[in-house]
């Protein structure tokens, strides 16, 4: 095959054309067998499990689940690809671009995963696109080998649109879509009638349902997260010695999260001082001083999207003073409080109630509050909530908070079951500049979070291993120190 000079056209402003010579070189004398085929997913069996649960659901139905696309982080550079949560969880891949079409067959569905096309190095893209070339972006998986790879039936991307748009002129024919990761495949569809939004509101809400109880091989991805995550705090731990700042300390624990997962579950927290009373602190550019406190609120992504999510509060100095030790024994109180409400059959807020009772009778003892306990934990008041801002749980998997668009009846306001993962993570953060709390406390801010599994017959808690009590961390820390 040959080509005319000015096939190819330069694509960007810095970029030179391709000239007829070049193509024809490039094309020439690459080696077909230098590529090995993939091996199948190790969960594949899961993931078609999974599609069968929400086949059932939806019989009859057409089902498309998007995974998105690539974001542009600044005009064309961009972020790294990260999948579509429900997408993920219905297959396993990877790759950008993709879409999961469950097609209606009787009592079930044919499954078909639409994937880029790929002919290696046979076409022109593998060198000159730049956004999906092979020796720009590195190889990409053909449509044969997704097949092979996500044991799944697979089409080319090309062939979607007159897939998707034949259905939806086919009469009486039922479609679902998530929305908001693909407007491109949206697109093709036309614009959603109010009728067909509360269909495709269904599936994201059964989808997110689903996701609330996890699975043996979902147990065991984030308790693999959890113990990377731990390896991650005794990095930032050693570097507490000589670091200056808390954007260095990022830097420490981000490195670990690229070492042994796929990267960070979210922004980390990493807050000294007065910096951890602000709740979302990621700025992480203060400066590190040896009296005070360092909240370091992190989890690692693992390979399989699974990630931790846990909150030490450390002494930079190694010891808490005693300010910051009484407060810290509340913090801990009330998570004990919580743990003991965490088992099947209990409402999701009882973890919350307890702890809250907990901090605000401490609260009291350390002659906070202005008013008596009782006073500020009545609904109509909720006065503690001035110094401890947040409920103190929210459900964990491939999201950090997960299954977000679950109904409140089966989530916020529904019954614990067995294999549901959540956090418990109560605080106590006091302002710089709140006058009710005595000097002596302001800026103290506390947070201690564990990832913990509901099993039959109570919980397990999955972060265990990473020291709690306040002579264990001072203890945790001499050892990091002693070791590095």
């Amino acid at each position: 095959m040959t080509f005319d000079a000015g096939k190819v056209p330069a694509r960007h402003s810095n970029d030179t054309a391709v000239p007829a010579n070049l193509l024809n070189f490039m094309l020439k004398s690459w080696n077909p067998k230098a590529r090995k085929l993939p091996k199948v997913l190790p969960d594949a069996a899961s993931f078609r499990t999974r599609r069968e649960r929400l086949s059932q659901h939806f019989l009859g139905e057409w089902l498309v689940i998007a995974t998105g696309h690539r974001k542009v982080r600044a005009n064309d550079t961009y972020y790294r690809f990260r999948p579509g949560t429900d997408f993920y969880y219905l297959t396993g891949a990877f790759e950008p671009d993709c879409v999961l079409v469950l097609r209606p067959n009787g009592k079930t569905h044919d499954h078909l995963l639409f994937v880029e096309h790929n002919a290696g190095k046979t076409e022109a893209a593998f060198f000159t696109d730049r956004q999906k070339g092979e020796l720009w972006e590195g190889p990409r998986l053909s449509v044969s080998e997704s097949e092979m790879r996500y044991a799944v039936a697979c089409k080319p991307l090309t062939e979607l649109e007159s897939t998707l748009k034949a259905a939806a002129a086919t009469p009486h024919v039922r479609m679902r879509v998530l929305r908001g990761l693909s407007a491109s495949t949206e697109s093709m569809l036309g614009a959603a009638a109010s009728e067909q939004t509360a269909r495709d509101k269904e599936l994201a809400v059964f989808l997110s349902e689903m996701r609330l109880i996890k699975d043996a091989n979902e147990v065991k991805a984030l308790q693999s997260a959890v113990a990377a995550t731990r390896r991650g705090f005794e990095d930032v731990i050693a570097r507490l010695r000589t670091a200056k700042n808390e954007r260095e300390l990022e830097g420490v624990f981000w490195t670990r999260a690229r070492m042994d997962g796929n990267d960070v579950g979210y922004s980390s927290i990493v807050a000294s001082g007065s910096h951890a009373c602000t709740l979302h602190w990621k700025q992480n550019d203060g400066v590190l001083r040896k009296g005070d406190l360092l909240l370091l609120d992190a989890g690692i992504e693992g390979h399989s999207l699974y990630t931790a999510d846990i909150t030490r509060t450390l002494p930079i100095s190694g010891k808490f003073t005693r300010e910051q030790r009484a407060v810290y024994e509340i913090v801990l109180a009330a998570q004990r409080a919580a743990l003991k409400m965490v088992k099947p059959g209990n409402d999701f807020m009882a973890p919350n109630r307890a702890a809250m009772a907990v901090l605000v009778h401490g609260l009291e003892r350390l002659q906070i509050l202005p008013m008596r306990a009782e006073e500020a934990l009545r609904d109509e008041n909720q006065f503690y909530r001035r110094y401890s801002l947040h409920n103190v749980s929210h459900m964990l998997g491939l999201d950090v908070h997960d299954c977000a668009q679950a109904r409140a009846e089966n989530y916020k306001y529904g019954r614990l079951e067995a294999g549901m993962v959540l956090t418990i993570e109560p605080g106590l953060y006091f302002q710089t500049d709140d006058l009710t709390v005595p000097p002596a406390y302001r800026g103290i801010g506390i947070r201690i979070e564990d990832d913990i599994l509901v099993t039959a017959k109570g919980h397990r808690v999955l972060s265990a291993s990473l020291p709690r009590e306040p002579d264990e961390v001072e203890a945790w820390m001499r050892q990091v120190w002693k070791c590095r």
